[in-house]
């Protein structure tokens, strides 16, 4: 029988059958848990009550090689190999698999709030496979090292005031001067995570007057101290940890070999990021949720009202298990997710997955507010709406669910794209079909 409060670990860890996981994974998760604990999820409310977190935390993530498993499999091998990297804990950089991944990403997040994990992991996850995937032999001989090995950092750069889900909407300007030597950059970028203390942006910039998604490209633009460049730290609800800046771009020349890829290409290269993207997401927002779930149900057993336990009122036990339903069958379609992507060719899950981890994506932050405002907080009472004592925790994950459903794609936005791929892409068969 189980000691594990409901809805508190994942089935494969509450001692369920599962196909999914091997020995690696469990070893993984062990490492992970452990390592988590000590380094970042034993402090993460204090340091989300500061709104930072100490800059030697990133270090101690780059010492132990735990920066690297928030880039996509198969791990870039030959470039760790070169850097000196052969292992992550336990397992051996050839072995990982998505599933290592998703593990990294789920034990991450089980500190509840979204803030401190963010400030660590966001930039290095969704700014260097940019560069992994496009750039020339010369720009990753040059900027790979250091970010690999986390003495430099950096961010992506995609949305602006008035372009964010729309990134066919970015109107930052990267224009060549006359002698070709560098691309001079105009605009402003804004949200952008982590970017406060980052020496680079893989950054999402116009080159060209052509409209739309034809005239994008992918730029690394220097950040820290270079000329042109200024950042301040925004004011938000939720994720205040996090680093989230507006970046201010007046005349910052950067070299044209800082092109990543070619020109007019940026929307395809971003866009071959995003199932990773949003399919992490989802992973981290869903164990939130879990935290936000167990964590109501545990207050339930031993809060009074009435003369007895909350959980012996049926309204209350009715609210735990809608709640409850909608997390477990979207924690195992996001399993199923992973696990395809990890059998799938790159090209082939682009396509095929691409509407359905934007549709998980979004799913994940319904199912998050679900758990933290319509089931905890409801629950908790006037303790989940006050930010000290045992409500402390969900008071804070309350002020971050608009946090899960807006970055990385908003929810309306992902819903809309889910429809339109699957309906391109059955469009596509039928035309193939007919061809046979």
């Amino acid at each position: 029988m189980s000691t594990v409060i409901p809805f508190a670990e994942p089935p494969w860890l509450d001692n369920l059958p599962s196909p999914l996981y091997t020995e690696s994974h469990k070893k993984w998760q062990k490492h992970c848990r452990a390592f988590f604990e000590k380094n970042l999820l034993n402090n993460a409310m204090e340091w989300d009550r500061a709104g930072d977190v100490p800059p030697e935390v990133y270090d101690e993530f780059a010492r132990a090689n735990m920066l690297i498993p928030n880039l996509p499999t198969p791990l870039p091998v030959k470039w760790l190999k070169k850097v000196g990297i052969e292992s992550i804990g336990p397992v051996k950089i050839e072995d990982f698999d998505y599933n290592h991944i998703a593990i990294y990403c789920s034990e991450l997040a089980r500190c509840g709030v979204a803030g401190p994990p963010s400030a660590v992991t966001a930039g290095f996850r969704y700014g260097i496979p940019p560069i992994l995937h496009y750039a020339n032999q010369a720009l990753q001989e040059r900027i790979l090292p250091d970010l690999l090995l986390g003495r430099k950092r950096i961010c992506i750069a995609i949305t602006e005031p008035d372009a964010g889900s729309d990134v066919a909407n970015v109107s930052t300007t990267a224009v060549k001067t006359k002698d070709g030597r560098h691309y001079i950059v105009n605009g402003s970028k804004k949200w952008i995570t982590n970017g406060i203390w980052s020496d680079f942006a893989t950054m999402c910039v116009r080159t060209s007057k052509a409209p739309g998604a034809a005239g994008l490209s992918v730029l690394l633009v220097p950040l820290r101290g270079h000329q042109g460049v200024s950042m301040r730290r925004m004011k938000v609800s939720g994720q205040a940890s996090s680093g989230t800046t507006f970046i201010e771009l007046d005349d910052v020349k950067v070299p044209v070999e800082n092109l990543i890829g070619t020109e007019g290409q940026g929307m395809k290269y971003l866009m071959t990021n995003f199932n990773h993207e949003r399919l992490t997401i989802a992973i981290g927002v869903l164990t939130r949720a879990r935290v936000a779930l167990s964590t109501a149900f545990e207050y339930t057993m031993k809060r009074e009202a009435f003369g007895a336990p909350l959980i012996q009122q049926p309204v209350v036990r009715h609210r735990l298990a809608k709640a409850g339903a909608d997390l477990e069958a979207c924690w195992a379609w996001v399993e199923t997710l992973v696990h395809q992507i990890s059998k799938m060719s790159k090209q082939d899950a682009d396509v095929r997955l691409g509407g359905l981890t934007g549709l998980a994506k979004a799913k994940s932050g319904i199912v998050l507010n679900q758990c933290v405002i319509e089931t905890a907080q409801l629950l908790f009472g006037g303790n989940g709406f006050t930010e000290s004592g045992q409500g402390e925790l969900i008071a804070r994950m309350a002020r971050e669910v608009a946090g899960a459903r807006i970055p990385g794609g908003s929810e309306d936005v992902m819903l809309d794209l889910a429809i339109r791929q699957l309906y391109k892409n059955y469009q596509r068969a039928m035309k193939q079909n007919s061809k046979l």
